[in-house]
This record gives C-alpha cells, structure tokens and sequence, in this order.
C-alpha cells in the first residue's frame, strides 16, 4: 500500500498523516470573503455556506478526493486525488467545474497550499526520496512548473525509533506577505513528528525555528493575517489534541480551547476572525446515534469563542444516489451486528452518514483497485449510492460464511436481506470463546472511541473479549483515563483494561489481568530521554506483572528470523528460560511464520508456552490494519466467558490463534494445552477439523517442528475432517496448523495463518531438548550480553550489573542443554 513511500511504521504516518476515506468531514478551506467552505467528506469535496444546512457536491471522481485550498481570488481549488496507487494534486475551477490534473510523478503528494498571490503553490511530495519532502512551485495554465524541494534532504544524527532517520518537512502554510512558509520538521527530534519552523521560500538557508514540541502529525500550523500569530493544534501535557497559538517568534503558546476529544485540521479565515477545524467530539458513532465519536466540522470565533457546527442537513449530489436498506440475519432469523462493506457502481466505497468508515492498511492492487473499506452494522442499515451494480460482502467473525453478492441498486430503493450461514467445528474439540488479547482503543486516530463503542464493534466481529492495552504513544497515554482493573460485560461481549509495556530494547509485552495498578513508566529503553536505560528488564517487569496476579505475553514478535538481523536486543529467549512469560502472540502483527519458527525453536527446548493471538488493532483509526478481532484466540473454557476462565484456558494453553481459520485437534483423547504420556514411543491417533473463513492452501500436523502429515481440504478449501496417525519417537510436542502463502481479500492480514498450541507428548518420563535450539538461543543471548553490555547509558552500575546478571544466569539455561 503506497510502496513509495520510505518510512518505518507505516500505520502511524497512514492513519496520523496521509487523508482518509470517512463519512464525517475531513479537512476545509475558507472562501476568500470567510463566509463559506469547501470541505472534503466521503472522498468528495463540498462546497457549504456557514450558517446553513445546504451542502453541494463539487467532485465525484473514480477516486477519492482531499485536503482543498481555496485561491485568494476566489476562482480555484487545490485538492489532493488518490486513485491509481498514488495521490496526486488537481485543481477544479469553480466557475466551469474544470478539473486539472497537477502533478503526474505517481508519488504521494498532499497538503497542497495556494501563495497569497495565487502563483505558486507548496505542498509535499515523496518523490525522488520515498521521504516527506517540502516543494513549491510555480503555478501556469497548464499546470505547475519547476517544482523545487524547499528544504533539502537530510539525515539526522539523532537515533529514531518511529521515524525515519531521514527528516521530513511538512504541514505547510503561508505567511500573508508570500516570502515564508510555516511548517513542521523532526530536524534532530528523536520522538514525534517535530517543531514548528519557517524557512524563506526564495532563500532556503535562511532556516528558524519557532516552537520545539512533541507533535503528531497533525499540528498543522497556520499564520494568520497579522503575519504575526500562529495557531496549531497539540496534544501538548494533555491526552488529545486542542487547539493552541503561539507567534511567528515563538513566544510561549497558549491554548485555545479544551476538552477530552481531538481538534485538528486547523483553518483560519482570511481576516483571522474565525477558526475552522476537525473535531471527533460530536458526529456519530457506530450505533448511528447522534453521540460522539466521528468527525464533524466547526466553525469558531477567535475573539469569544462562539462555535457553529457545519452539518451538511440537505446535500446535492453530483451523481444522483438511491437507497440501500440491509438485513442481516443469522440462520435462526435473528437480526445480529456485522461488518459490511459496499462499494458501488462507481468503484467507491459507501456507508451510511454517521458510520465510521475503515479501511485496511494493505491489498493486492492485482485483485482491487483500493483497500477494503467497511462499517459497522447493529444489523439493520441504510444508506445511499449510485444506481447500478453494488458488490457487497458481509462477514460476522471467524464462525460465519462470508455472504458476498452483486445486487442491483435500483433509483426506487432497494432491500437486501443477508442470511449468514455459521461455520462451526465439531463439538469434540471443545467448547470455545473468542478474544482479541491485544486491541487499543484510541491511539492517535482520527476518531473518538469509548468502550461502549468498542464492545459495539466487538458485537459485530462476533468476538466475545476484548482487552484493551493501555499504552503510551509517546508522551501521551491515551486511554489512561479508561483503565480500570475491573471488567466491563455489556452485550455478551466482556471488556478488559490491561496494559502493552513498550521496550523498544527488549521487545514490547502484553500485560493481561493486572489486579491493583498500571505499571510506571510502561516503557523503557527511550534513548535520547530520561528513560534512556535498558533497565528494567522484561524479566524485572515480568515479576512486578506476577505480583499482581496479572500474565506476561510476548506481543507481535518477530517478522523475520532474529539470527539474521544485524542487532539483536529483543529478550524473548531470556525470559522464557526463567519462567516469566505465560503466553506467546503466535499470530499477530508481525510475519506469522518467522513468529512461530522462533516459538517451536523454544517448544524444542521443553518449554510450555501457549499461544495467543492479538490483532494490535488501534479501533479509533481510520485505516488500520485491520478490525477488532483480525486476530483472534479461540479459547476452550467450556463456553464461560469471565475473566477467570479466560486466564484458565490461556494459561493451560487450551487455545487456538488465528486470523481466518477455525481448527480442531484431537490427539489419542488429548487436546492442546493437554499431555499425553506415554510408556515409550509408538504412533498415536489423531483426529482434525477446519472450517475457514477462506480458502485454506496447507493443513498441517508438525511434530517438533516439523510437517509429519498434510491434508488438502477439497472443493472450495475451506473445511475438512480428517484423521490419521503419527510416529512419535520419543518426547515432544504436536499441533495443527492453516496457511497460504499469499494474501486473501477476505482475510486483512499479509496472508492466512492460524495455529493451535501443542498437545505435549511425554515418552517414559523424558523431557524434551533440542542441543541445535538451545546452541541458536545461546548465540542469541551472547549478542545481547554484547548489547547491553556495551551500553554506557544506564541509571548506575547496580543496573548493569542486574542486567546482564539476569541474561548470563538464562544463558546458563540453554547451555546446559547442549
């Protein structure tokens, strides 16, 4: 997905940065006179005037369209189109509804900015670099001529862990006099996206900072016509973003407005009178009530702070829209939530006003045009769309067949009626709930989740737990509000406030049944901050996690093999020598095979470890990488659904984790999680089911790690009974396993995995050891000792010394069993 751009961590600057598909408003641009907006929403722009309900749209391409400037003389607008894999500028003349492509380089070019004089234009380009860079150029009638980067490409010194090493430059804005722009650079900033800085267009050595702050993305600065104030929006002290105005010298900002909900997207009138923005406090939400969470758009005074909410009440379409009511049912006629997508005739996405549109952050532009964009539905919707063929599919889970169909749209109306078939394993493999250990429920995006909300979304997932991992972005922590150790069960669905402990060194940990407290600072490892030092180690946080009652999981581990990587910190083998880890995300979001190629390496070496499965889903964006649930644990506890049995079925790993695939195993009456013991080795008898919401490509038994039976699901491959028997030849551990080797539309995750935790198998009493695993995890722990080691930023030499104490004394574990 815009493989052109260069940069780590794509699903912070895709959600945080680049524009989104939402049925809410998603940026705006002032008419000269301050009196009107441009705005775009639905990948469209409309044009509205303050004070009224009347909306008029002004594009309706085969894309979708972004971000406008509206010219000083009133007659043109700049605007942002992503079709074709890239997103390129155009301009639309508002007298004849022209529309002119400006740029053709295929790279991504946003933010674009009209100059005072109407000549020129800046914006930000990738192209060349791959780096968010800042061009401006000259405007003509045939487009933009002799674009030219305004500040130069640069790599800075200063170690990052989020961003690029190389800087960028974005968030442009115009002084009033047309000789500088303000914008935004990470220049020697380790975290965030930067300080606000100005540079001289025609003279780009003369270079100055203004404000040096933790942004995010969105602080978008804007000058006012003084030439002297500037107004942005900060998250700064605070959890959520609010609008905030310093000066063009830097002088010590204050804040403009307030509140638990995100301002941004920051406009100014021409005269400065007014302020339009962004918000996520009002709008609807998934329920398609008229509380909070979707973006709406505002208008404000700047002298009294009297808000107009611009609501497009009576909107002209430029294609003419018919209706679409939807019905899902399950197949004992009931109306249940799902998820939806539709997409129509004109190849765009649709959903009904006031639902949150997301898309998935990855597709093979070989099988569809754009990312799957979808909603949520209680179970009955409406909505409006083109006339002609809609392609619509509807899923509920992992546990029904996804209902996929071309339905004619006709102008008088239509209804469909959705029916969705369950898929279900037989009950011999055990009685199983479903939970997503790793979701977090605002994290930056551009909506306002709250945990009803969240459990509404989980409703339509079909998935009966939720936890929520409360975590910093940063220096926020934005749902630190929300945590609590008590459990909020509402709906059938059970919701739990738990904690994600970042260590950019050791490797990140999922935290689950915390009991008392949130464990602080939940990260360390932060170079270039007071939290520099690689202490404490997992393992110390490990223990203060088992103080409280709470369990320990490694959390999206690992996308290729560790051996290969040239530095390796990440404290996975140490810990789960000395027993502080309780369970492992073999499917999460990381490269699933390279995740359990490194768990069977540590099954081989005796160690119980279960699997668990989190989708690292931020539930309050956009575009993510997928819903609540993507990644699921199916947990056999008899069908309860409380914290207790929870933690009993994860810990004894009776569990499966999967992204797609619904897999039974049964070995000799034993099930995973179980052991079986046996008098000495001989084959065993196992039996295995799958049902799959895709097509399934390998079905396979592997036995201490390797692939001892495989199975071909016929027809459409996506169920299939099967038994057989295995030679065993002496300890070790057996479990199943689905996979493809590529991505399926259905399944929004890189490609379809899904895995059971082992069945053990004890032969006359003997533990299970592999010399060759045990030789790879202590060549592991050297180059960590090495690491850290070397290291001279820790807080005194008791902590060095506790740490590499801790490492030496785990790689005397696996030395031991060479």
């Amino acid at each position: 997905m815009l493989a052109q751009i260069d940069l780590p961590h794509n699903y912070y600057f895709r959600e945080m940065y680049l524009p989104q598909l939402t049925t809410g408003p998603s940026a705006l641009t002032f008419s000269p006179d301050g009196s009107e907006l441009i705005y775009s929403m639905a990948g469209s722009l409309w044009r509205q005037r303050i004070g009224s309900g009347d909306a008029r749209e002004l594009t309706h391409a085969s894309g979708y369209d972004y971000q406008p400037d509206w010219s000083a003389d009133g007659r043109r607008v700049v605007f942002v189109r992503y079709r074709d894999d890239a997103l390129e500028l155009w301009q639309l003349d508002l007298a004849s509804g022209k529309e002119t492509a400006l740029t053709h380089n295929a790279a991504v070019n946003v933010e674009p900015r009209y100059s005072p004089d109407g000549r020129r234009i800046a914006f930000v380009s990738t192209a060349g670099t791959g780096h968010f860079d800042l061009y401006v150029a000259d405007l003509d009638g045939a487009g933009i001529a002799t674009p030219r980067r305004i500040v130069g490409e640069r790599k800075s010194s200063i170690p990052r862990y989020y961003y690029s090493a190389f800087d960028h430059a974005i968030n442009p804005s115009w002084t009033p006099d047309g000789k500088r722009l303000v914008f935004v650079s990470n220049r020697e900033v380790a975290y965030g996206t930067g300080a606000i800085w100005s540079v001289a267009v025609d003279a780009p050595d003369d270079l100055k900072m203004i404000h040096a702050e933790e942004t995010a993305w969105r602080a978008q600065p804007q000058v006012a016509a003084d030439g002297k104030r500037v107004v942005f929006s900060s998250f700064h002290g605070r959890q959520w973003h609010q609008l905030w105005m310093t000066t063009i010298d830097g002088a010590a900002p204050l804040p403009l407005t307030f509140g638990d909900f995100d301002r941004t997207g920051v406009r100014l009138s021409a005269d400065a009178s007014r302020i339009g923005y962004i918000s996520n406090e009002g709008g609807s939400n998934e329920s398609g009530s008229s509380e909070g969470g979707n973006t709406s758009l505002w208008v404000q005074t700047l002298v009294g702070g009297a808000r107009t909410r611009i609501d497009a009440t009576r909107r002209s379409y430029k294609v003419a829209r018919a209706a679409l009511t939807i019905h899902v049912r399950d197949d004992g006629g009931a109306i249940v939530p799902a998820r939806i997508s539709v997409v129509g005739a004109d190849g765009r996405a649709y959903a009904p006003v006031g639902a949150w549109m997301h898309a998935d952050d990855g597709f093979d532009r070989k099988l569809q045009a754009f990312e799957n964009h979808y909603f949520h539905c209680l179970g009955e919707c409406a909505l409006e769309l083109p006339a002609g063929t809609a392609a619509l599919t509807v899923t509920r889970g992992m546990d029904h067949v996804a209902w996929q169909r071309n339905v004619a749209i006709k102008a008088g109306g239509t209804d469909v009626a959705v029916k969705l078939e369950p898929l279900r394993l037989p009950e011999r493999y055990g009685d199983f709930v479903s939970a997503d250990l790793h979701v977090h429920m605002n994290y930056g995006g551009l909506y306002r989740q709250t945990p009803e909300n969240l459990v509404r979304q989980a409703r339509a997932e079909h998935l009966d737990a939720v936890f929520n991992l409360v975590v910093n972005k940063e220096e926020r922590v934005p749902d630190i509000a929300a945590y609590d150790a008590s459990a909020l069960q509402r709906d059938g669905v059970l919701l739990l406030q738990a904690q994600e402990y970042h260590s950019s060194y050791w490797g990140h940990l999922g935290v689950l049944f915390l009991d008392d407290h949130y464990l602080t600072p939940g990260f360390a490892g932060y170079q270039a901050s007071a939290l520099t030092s690689i202490y404490p180690t997992n393992g110390a946080i490990a223990d203060l996690v088992h103080a409280q009652h709470g369990l320990v999981g490694y959390a999206h581990p690992f996308d290729t093999d560790p051996e290969t990587d040239a530095v390796v910190t990440n404290a996975l083998p140490a810990d789960v020598a000395l027993r502080k880890v309780d369970y492992y995300e073999a499917v999460g979001f990381d490269d699933h095979r390279a995740t359990n190629a490194v768990w069977y390496r540590l099954l081989n070496c005796g160690f119980r470890l279960p699997a668990g499965a989190g989708t690292d889903a931020m539930t309050n964006y956009a575009s993510l990488r997928g819903p609540v649930g993507m990644n699921r644990l199916f947990l056999d506890s008899g069908g309860a659904n409380t914290p207790q049995a929870l933690r009993d079925a994860l810990t004894h790993g009776r569990t499966f984790a999967t992204n797609g695939a619904l897999l039974g195993l049964e070995v000799d009456g034993k099930h995973p999680g179980d052991e079986l013991a046996l008098g000495v080795a001989r084959r065993i008898e196992y039996h295995a089911a799958l049902r799959s919401l895709a097509p399934v490509d390998h079905l396979e038994l592997v036995w201490n790690g390797k692939v001892v039976a495989s199975h071909r699901p016929g027809g459409d491959r996506t169920r299939g009974d099967f038994s057989g028997t295995v030679a065993v030849d002496g300890s070790g551990w057996l479990l199943l396993r689905a996979w493809n080797e590529h991505a399926h539309p259905l399944i929004m995750d890189i490609y379809p995995y899904a895995t059971t935790s082992p069945v053990y198998v004890n032969v006359d009493g003997k533990p299970v050891r592999s010399s060759a695993d045990a030789a790879y995890f202590v060549r592991w722990i050297d180059r960590v000792i090495a690491t850290s080691d070397a290291r001279s930023d820790y807080n005194g030499a008791q902590e060095k010394t506790a740490t590499l104490d801790y490492l030496k004394t785990a790689r005397a574990v696996y030395a031991a069993m060479q």
